[in-house]
């Protein structure tokens, strides 16, 4: 059998293929488009400001009636008061596809330098308008305005207009203003509850949004602390494989591989790279340029297998820390109580990760059946692919590995459980980057993180259970003190019983020391 002549061949840019391909990024129908769109852009915001130390002001609209005979368009703004972008950089930011200053090993909340263009190019097949962006970086005296289209063939971005005004006030950060195809009703519970949680997992920001209907929402910022910003580390040399290892070299201005070892990897000094040479039996002073593949694949191979390595550092991590956590419980959701946890930093396949969890119980959370699961990557909410999520195989009260009764936890309950995992590698399941994987390491640590805040919520739910105990037996010897001091002064002669009845409540508040009694016959529990 012969191959027909006639065959073509030829090669797709990154833009064509995720236009052939919008689904695999999450822009798979208007509703979820224009929820992916404000997720994409939102996260972009905060990065700019939090990732800098900056109090994030973020502001989020959507406007229909936009195009008068296409009433499924919508015009999507987020504002932001961060660093800003430099002009020379906004072309690419916006309109080239694989283009990001994310490329580096630290933590952002977004990994593949895909999100915001996907918004755009879903937009511009969608409605054939351009995407606007307006910013202006620290301390730059002008304002810069594009409107950017992407040449999906060359994925490349097309100027369609360009200007620069002079800067009248201190503004700094960026607005990004898009058209797009959606379905706002049916999209508006989901973008709602992610605004939602996004306020819970950053109340040190404040965020206001304009939906069609021109209600207006506004998170005010409940704290100021804000987590520690990510610094930029050099790859753990267990985390590496060999084209990872090749482009260390292209990029590398070593000379000599021990001088390569020690430079570009963590956690490897002199006397580790000389016993790392020694193993693979090579010349310290060799070119790592003229490394072959064998050789490459050799110290690839020892590398990984090496086990006095030190774990791999976490400064590359930005982990919101318990208050934070607490913070945004208490300030959304109005609960009883709060707990939150922190673990320590784990590693698997040689890349850091850190767990936190939180559990806000009672108050205005209402009861259910099974916990409300709040899961967040990287301060990313992650609202689809619940049931296939590895903290959902942890705490699903039927086949989960935390049985809930050991807790004190009998269903219906008003419980909640956030789960926060950052790291530069998130184990996710897809590109979508809705679900996470069941990755033993990060499963356990998940386990672990959930039980040290379940504990305490247990003890908090004996203790409480204490306290009604203590309040019950109060109420059924307060109300019989009227009868009883009558009787009394009736046997020792006194003219009033009102000087026994106060004896006998100061008994009673001896005895029930975490008991509230305002008068004879009034018990409430004690708030402290």
């Amino acid at each position: 059998m012969s191959i027909s002549s006639g065959e073509k061949f030829r090669s797709l840019s990154a833009a064509e293929f995720f236009y052939r391909n919008k689904e695999i990024a999450g822009f798979s129908n208007p509703v979820r488009a224009i929820y992916q769109a404000v997720r994409e852009l939102v996260e972009n915001a905060l990065d700019a400001a939090d990732s800098h130390g900056i109090l994030p002001v973020i502001k989020v609209s959507i406007d229909s009636d936009v195009v008068p005979e296409r009433p499924d368009i919508y015009l999507i703004s987020v504002e932001d008061n961060g660093i800003g972008i430099p002009p020379d950089n906004i072309p690419q930011a916006f309109a080239q596809l694989l283009y990001s200053s994310k490329y580096v090993l630290r933590q952002t909340r977004g990994m593949f330098g895909l999100g915001a263009k996907m918004a755009v190019l879903y937009g511009q097949l969608t409605t054939g308008k351009p995407v606007e962006v307006i910013s202006s970086t620290i301390n730059s005296s002008r304002i810069y305005i594009f409107r950017l289209s992407i040449d999906v063939k060359e994925n490349r971005p097309v100027i369609l207009y360009k200007a620069s005004l002079r800067k009248e006030s201190d503004w700094h950060g960026t607005i990004v203003k898009l058209f797009l195809e959606g379905d706002w009703n049916r999209a508006k519970p989901k973008i709602y509850e992610y605004l939602k949680r996004t306020a819970i997992i950053a109340p040190y920001a404040s965020i206001v949004f304009k939906d069609p209907s021109n209600n207006i929402v506004y998170f005010e910022r409940s704290t100021t602390l804000m987590p520690k910003p990510p610094r930029e580390v050099k790859p753990h040399p267990q985390g590496v494989d060999m084209e990872l290892f090749k482009m260390l070299i292209q990029s590398s201005t070593t000379k000599t591989l021990k001088e390569f070892l020690v430079k570009e990897f963590q956690g490897i000094g002199e006397v580790t790279a000389n016993s790392i040479i020694n193993t693979v039996k090579l010349d310290p002073l060799k070119d790592p340029r003229n490394l072959t593949a064998e050789d490459i694949e050799l110290l690839v191979k020892t590398l990984k297998a090496y086990d006095n390595f030190k774990p791999p550092r976490a400064d590359h991590l930005s982990y919101l820390g318990e208050e934070i956590i607490k913070t945004g419980l208490k300030s959304i959701l109005k609960p009883e109580f709060v707990a939150a946890k922190t673990r320590r930093p784990r590693v698997y396949e040689g890349h850091a990760f850190i767990v936190e969890a939180g559990i806000a119980y009672g108050g205005d959370i209402p009861p259910a059946e099974e916990p409300i699961l709040l899961r967040f990557a990287n301060k990313i909410p992650l609202l689809y692919d619940e049931s296939s999520d590895v903290t959902w195989k942890v705490i699903e009260p039927k086949s989960g590995t935390i049985k809930w009764d050991i807790y004190e936890i009998k269903w219906p309950s008003p419980l909640v459980v956030l789960v926060h995992i950052c790291s530069t590698k998130v184990p996710y399941k897809g590109v979508g980057k809705e679900s996470i994987a069941d990755v033993p390491e990060v499963e356990k640590e998940v386990e672990n993180c959930i039980r040290d805040v379940a504990r305490e919520l247990k003890a908090y739910i004996v203790r409480r259970r204490k306290e009604f105990e203590e309040a019950e037996k109060a109420v059924s010897i307060v109300k019989y003190i009227p009868d009883i001091a009558s009787s009394l002064a009736k046997i020792t002669n006194e003219s009033s019983h009102e000087s026994i009845a106060n004896m006998l409540m100061d008994l009673v508040l001896k005895k029930f020391k975490n008991v509230k009694i305002k008068g004879v016959g009034d018990v409430v529990l004690s708030v402290e």
